[in-house]
């Protein structure tokens, strides 16, 4: 896990020109990505202010207990929900850039409800361009999903549109020059949301033995630092319309548990509804629109020359196969056991 998406020399420059003096929103920013995130900024960044906005009322206490520790003065706290127009642009007012990272994300949770998970991730997403638009925000960059290509379950349905709001958005912002764009990316290391933190309880309760959905499953692993430095990175080329694919390694599950839980017999329990065996960042139907940009991947726009000059952030890589797709299963870097201990210092 050794590639590092940290924005650098002309990069970095024009990052900080964005976000030195301005004010950022992060949706969902009690979240594992959220808190990273904000950390990273106030670490290497001198923006105005950053605004956590999220329903979570004790995450934010707790946030601002951590906050206050460190003197972050920077920092500032909104109690609020996506799915609320008028919240959203009550909180927007005064903001340069949001990043969206609030969503549902348990597979199994939107499968049961339905309905709260097209609210969240697809009306809020709505929300979050119109109250954009409305209040004047100059970038807003979406987190996505692995799941969100060629999808089989709802979370993964949900943030397609998600995406397909996003990118679409930027027809409706020549007045303002509201520009959107998304991140797509894979399973995070660590996050509340993988499966790490449910070994490493079987290990610390000395279970007989670790559940394995079915021992030729992979997925894409990325770290957290790794996320937040490609969001950065990503923020600073960013022009509208365009996906941002980071190269990140595959790991096979059954590698995952006897890095994480060696001595724990592991039990095939069969894939869960809405599961899938591997994952996909880019599919063969995205492939004519796709270049490789050395470290990631960028997806242009389906309507081309959107706003009609030259993108930076695609237009300086280099075309790929027509037929090319990024699957886990496919991938060129892969982490072993080794690497996983390393990584999750087990």
């Amino acid at each position: 896990m050794s590639t590092s998406f940290a924005p650098e020399g002309q990069e970095l420059e024009a990052l900080k020109k964005q976000v030195d003096g301005n004010s950022i929103l992060v949706t969902g920013g009690t979240g594992s990505f959220g808190q990273a995130f904000v950390r990273t900024v106030l670490e290497k960044m001198s923006p105005r202010r950053v605004i956590v906005f999220s329903r979570d009322e004790f995450k934010q206490s707790e946030m601002q207990r951590a906050a206050s520790a460190v003197n972050h003065k920077k920092l500032r706290f909104f109690i609020g929900d996506v799915r609320d127009q008028q919240r959203l642009e009550l909180a927007l007012r005064d903001v340069d850039i949001v990043v969206h990272a609030a969503a549902l994300k348990q597979v199994a949770t939107a499968e049961y409800n339905p309905f709260e998970c097209i609210h969240t991730n697809v009306i809020g997403a709505e929300n979050i361009v119109r109250a954009s638009l409305k209040t004047g925000v100059k970038k807003v960059l979406a987190l996505s999903t692995d799941k969100a290509v060629n999808p089989i379950n709802l979370y993964g349905a949900s943030k397609l549109a998600a995406d397909k709001i996003f990118t679409a958005a930027n027809h409706l912002s020549a007045k303002t020059g509201t520009r959107f764009a998304v991140v797509r990316y894979g399973n995070v290391a660590g996050s509340r949301g993988s499966v790490v933190p449910l070994f490493h309880r079987l290990v610390v309760e000395q279970s007989d033995s670790v559940p394995i959905t079915d021992p030729r499953m992979t997925r894409f692993w990325v770290t957290l630092e790794q996320v937040c430095d490609f969001v950065l990175s990503s923020l600073s080329v960013m022009e509208g319309g365009e996906i941002f694919v980071p190269k990140i390694p595959s790991v096979r599950i059954t590698d995952l548990a006897t890095a994480l839980a060696p001595t724990l017999q592991q039990t095939v329990i069969g894939i869960r509804p809405g599961e899938k065996l591997h994952e996909v960042l880019i599919s063969e139907d995205e492939g004519h629109l796709t270049r490789d940009c050395g470290n990631h991947f960028v997806i242009a726009p389906a309507f081309d020359n959107m706003f009609g000059a030259k993108r930076k952030g695609v237009d300086q890589g280099v075309p790929v196969d027509e037929r090319f797709s990024y699957v886990s299963d496919g991938n060129e870097a892969w982490l072993d056991v080794a690497a996983l201990k390393s990584l999750h210092g087990a």
